[in-house]
């Protein structure tokens, strides 16, 4: 998969980079039947994320999505096509983030999320909105929390990423 997007906010030298812990996830931009895309809207500090997160030791990047997504957003889903890697310097955490990021579809109904601690004080919420809508949701995502910052700046470049495919494509999800 070609990397898309490097975000180095804080300007980490490569040298301070080779200390840092590593971090892979999978993300998706996932479509429903009527072709709105899923975000998670944290309420308590006003940004909007794609779904996705890390990958568990012997988890193809396939099973995390799903599990991930049947974790925030109460849904199954499917990977049907790659969108590339996005690689993140996060100073604070001495983090290197690498996460795997695909168009997917919903597969089946809607659920409800299984939500872990941390998520719930964010406030996650799941709301379907159209391509172009959910990326304006993200760019005007308040960044008062420290990973605000890279989760939006990470899933602007994926939504863009993505209109421009299905553009090219002419293919409808």
């Amino acid at each position: 998969m070609k990397q898309i997007k490097l975000i180095n906010l804080e300007n980490v030298s490569e040298e301070g980079v080779g200390k840092y812990r590593s971090r892979e996830s999978a993300r998706g931009i996932v479509f429903d039947e009527n072709n709105n895309v899923a975000l998670i809207h944290a309420t308590n500090y006003h940004y909007y994320k794609l779904p996705g997160g890390g990958i568990e030791a012997g988890e193809t990047n396939d099973v995390t999505l799903n599990r991930e997504c049947k974790e925030e957003i109460g849904c199954n889903v499917k990977a049907i096509q790659e969108l590339g890697i996005t690689v993140e310097y996060r100073k604070l955490y001495n983090l290197k983030q690498t996460s795997y990021c695909y168009i997917a579809k919903l597969v089946g109904k809607k659920g409800t999320p299984k939500l872990e601690p941390d998520e719930i004080n964010h406030g996650f919420e799941t709301v379907w909105v159209p391509l172009e809508d959910a990326l304006n949701k993200v760019r005007n995502s308040k960044l008062v929390v420290y990973e605000a910052q890279y989760m939006v700046a990470r899933d602007t470049v994926l939504l863009e990423t993505a209109i421009e495919l299905l553009k090219n494509s002419n293919s409808i999800i």
